[in-house]
């Protein structure tokens, strides 16, 4: 099967969970009620990670909480992301 080849199997993963990552910031971008909270719930799950959980939430929030600089992070993610799945996609190739 496809599986075997544990390069092209790994960068796909990555393009998976890229994929994700961009929905879920273009889905926060409206930045209504149900954005804002699914920002901070989602968010909050990273900071189940061990030891640097906490800092990697902080910096994703740019603050203590999500704000204005959420949305502007947010923002240029939605930006780049879609750059770095192209890239990855023709590396997946």
């Amino acid at each position: 099967g496809s599986y075997t080849f544990l390069e092209t199997w790994n960068i796909g993963v990555i393009l998976l969970f890229t994929v994700m990552a961009t929905a879920f910031v273009g889905y926060v971008l409206p930045w209504g009620q149900m954005s804002f909270w699914g920002a901070t719930v989602i968010t909050n799950l990273l900071s189940a990670i061990p030891y640097i959980g906490t800092n990697l939430v902080e910096w994703i929030w740019g603050g203590f909480s999500v704000d204005k600089a959420t949305l502007t992070r947010f923002f240029a993610f939605h930006f780049i992301l879609p750059f770095i799945i192209a890239a990855l996609a023709m590396v997946h190739l």
